[in-house]
């Protein structure tokens, strides 16, 4: 194998040990965002489960309302808040120029889902991460306002008390 200069060397194509193991390819194409078969609209729902749910915490741990009653609130509203303004950024890229471009296929991903990479697409794309970051965020804060009626239920013996 000879190496030789690629047309264009912006591309940054090279294949390594790291890059090119079959562990990354797997892991990589694994992830939602280049899955086989998954509309954009499924695609953006997941990674804004992920990220919703991920943001919580810091909000409502590290906020400013940290040591109010109203902090889980707070922690859910500002997640919302920043998956909202993450969707307009996606809204903004989707729709400046051309659109987004079509990923070539590299040493790492094998097929870049093409129906993803137009503007329609992008569009579903952002709706399904909106969608998927407020309910992610909810879910998140769900769990954590239902921990102490869990407790309370396992105290009691498996029945929550009625009230």
């Amino acid at each position: 194998m000879s190496v030789s200069p690629v047309a264009d060397p912006t591309v940054g194509n090279l294949a390594t040990p790291v890059n090119s193991s079959y562990f990354t390819k797997a892991f990589l194409n694994a992830l939602p965002i280049y899955r086989p078969s998954l509309s954009p609209n499924r695609r953006g729902l997941e990674i804004g489960m992920t990220h919703g749910y991920l943001l919580y915490g810091p909000f409502a741990v590290c906020g400013p309302l940290r040591n109010s009653d109203y902090a889980s609130t707070a922690g859910l509203l500002a997640s919302i808040g920043l998956v909202s303004i993450l969707t307009v950024c996606l809204s903004i890229y989707g729709t400046a120029g051309n659109g987004p471009k079509v990923q070539p296929a590299d040493a790492t991903i094998d097929n870049p889902p093409a129906d993803l990479f137009t503007k329609q697409g992008w569009s579903e794309f952002g709706s399904g991460f909106w969608l998927g970051g407020c309910g992610g965020a909810a879910f998140a804060w769900f769990l954590v306002s239902a921990t102490p009626l869990l407790y309370l239920a396992k105290i009691a013996g498996g029945v929550a008390p009625v009230s």
